[in-house]
């Protein structure tokens, strides 16, 4: 049998548990008067500034920010249709990224407790070493699995002299879209009326496809 050219695609994919969240959360207040709605949003978010700093020293945030004081003003309808006075909102956005998980809960749970501060969504994620270690190794093994698939392929036929021409990442060899290395987490919280908020991150999965080109004689 003449030469055969044998396209391949190879994927591998690892489950790691979740070692960095950040959380996102806010504080504000609104009120008829500009002057006191900015001076009680300045006064709230101050502890939970001093807050993430105290912790940042204490090595369990790696990483936080605070934006601006953001202040607008809207005038509400009442049920007669018509327009009512000015109320004025004042917030500051705060995200800090914590490596101690349980230092987290104790925090969000006490801050749960204080008027004006919400605390949005959480995202879980991993260091850049282990990242960067799980995508090499996900790549790695999507290979292996490509040539496999190959010389499958090629014993199936009778042949037995299997070449590399091409490895690629996925959609470059076919029309598809590029889609190398993927990440996805989920994230949860349970509440215990009694107890400090316990916060479970999903596993974060890493996967790779990649796709081959071989020729088989």
């Amino acid at each position: 049998m003449s030469e055969v050219i044998i396209t391949v695609r190879g994927e591998h994919e690892l489950r790691i548990a979740p070692e960095r969240a950040t959380v996102h959360l806010s504080v504000g207040v609104d009120g008829p008067h500009r002057e006191d709605v900015v001076q009680r949003a300045l006064s709230l978010a101050e502890p939970v500034r001093d807050g993430i700093k105290a912790r940042e020293q204490a090595g369990s945030v790696t990483a936080w920010t605070s934006q601006r004081l953001s202040v607008y003003a809207e005038r509400p309808w009442n049920t007669e249709g018509r327009r009512l006075a000015p109320v004025y909102r004042a917030s500051v956005e705060f995200t800090a990224t914590f490596s101690d998980i349980s230092d987290l809960s104790v925090w969000i749970t006490e801050l749960s407790a204080e008027d004006g501060v919400s605390v949005g969504h959480m995202d879980w994620h991993l260091t850049p070493e282990t990242e960067r270690e799980a995508e090499r190794e996900v790549a790695t093994r999507a290979v292996g699995v490509a040539v496999s698939r190959a010389q499958a392929y090629a014993q199936a036929l009778g042949l037995q002299d299997v070449t590399p021409l091409e490895i690629a990442d996925r959609g470059l060899i076919s029309s598809e879209v590029p889609s190398v290395v993927a990440m996805r987490a989920g994230a949860g919280f349970a509440m215990d009326a009694s107890a400090a908020m316990e916060f479970q991150g999903e596993e974060i999965t890493v996967s790779a496809t990649v796709e081959g080109r071989f020729s088989a004689r």
